[in-house]
């Protein structure tokens, strides 16, 4: 297992976040090497700049929080912060659209967001909270045939929470090197370590620091 820092997308999506909240982000993610900040796709360029001349990546969400803009919109977003330095895009799949049966809908708009992100990692919010089971391993697959790279629990801001039970079931949904992020929820070490061993390979979380100061050893 790669070090526990190297799980984290150190995370501040606020709406009220300054840039001093973003400088402090990109500090703390400097101090504890950790894998990506994610931020609002307006601090991209604010965090590129911060973290130049460090490995932290620098993420940000599309179509946040709700994934009802249009296909077009979210293209349009993926491609601006890639221009600032964006490396990471958890882009939002159109719940609504999932619901109402129009999986081609979905994983095309997956497909075109993949496009505009030209090989650079793009991983697919479903929001589990929202949907059933069987919603949960269609949208996985759906994100794993339409070339993503991560299929992720939640936002944060609608219903859910990142659960062992949801790694487990989107990870045996999925098909090729396509891999898991954990989000929402995620304060302790316990909850790390726990959504880790079910399958996740990344773990979004503004706890970042608390988790890692209190792994045994640290």
């Amino acid at each position: 297992m790669k070090k526990l820092n190297k799980y984290i997308d150190h995370t501040n999506l606020k709406p009220f976040a300054t840039r001093g909240d973003i400088e402090k982000l990109c500090a703390a993610a400097r101090e504890w090497d950790f894998a990506s900040v994610c931020v609002n796709p307006c601090n991209v360029a604010l965090a590129k700049e911060l973290l130049e001349g460090s490995d932290v990546m620098v993420c940000t969400v599309i179509g946040f929080p709700l994934g009802q803009n249009t296909t077009t919109v979210k293209v349009a977003e993926t491609e601006d912060a890639y221009n600032n330095g964006c490396e990471e895009f958890d882009m939002v799949i159109n719940v609504g659209k999932l619901k109402d049966g129009c999986a081609d809908y979905v994983r095309d708009e997956i497909a075109a967001v993949v496009k505009a992100a030209k090989g650079r990692t793009v991983k697919v919010i479903i929001e589990t909270g929202l949907l059933t089971d069987d919603e949960k391993a269609l949208a996985t697959r759906l994100s794993c045939r339409a070339g993503a790279h991560f299929v992720k629990t939640c936002t944060g801001v609608s219903a859910g929470v990142a659960t062992v039970e949801d790694i487990a079931l989107m990870k045996a949904n999925l098909s090729g090197d396509v891999r898991l992020k954990a989000s929402a929820g995620i304060r302790t070490y316990e909850d790390a370590v726990a959504l880790i061993d079910a399958g996740a390979d990344r773990l979004g979380t503004s706890a970042g620091i608390e988790i890692v100061t209190s792994a045994p050893n640290a």
